[in-house]
């Protein structure tokens, strides 16, 4: 992995700790509203790590195979094209 292990595993360990705090809370039978913020915020920072890690490949695996040759180059930008599919 090209992305900073560091941020990403902050930002991963932040995600966690609000999916923990949403778990209790619906155990806590909280207001719905609350549980389904928190739930959109646990998202946007999965979202944010899953830019930082797509950015690093791009910068650096795409990168790479684009200077190394077609048939490689061609590979890593299906392989991009099939993820952004997912997320889009």
């Amino acid at each position: 992995m090209k992305a900073d292990q560091t941020q990403v595993l902050r930002l991963l360990k932040t995600a966690r700790g609000q999916i923990d705090g949403v778990i209790r809370m619906v155990e806590e039978d909280r207001y719905c509203i609350d549980i389904s913020n928190q739930i959109q915020a646990s998202a946007a920072i999965l979202n944010k790590v899953n830019q930082e890690i797509l950015s690093a490949h791009i910068r650096c695996c795409v990168s790479e195979a684009l200077h190394s040759g077609k048939q490689e180059a061609d590979a890593k930008i299906e392989e991009i094209l099939a993820v952004l599919q997912k997320a889009l």
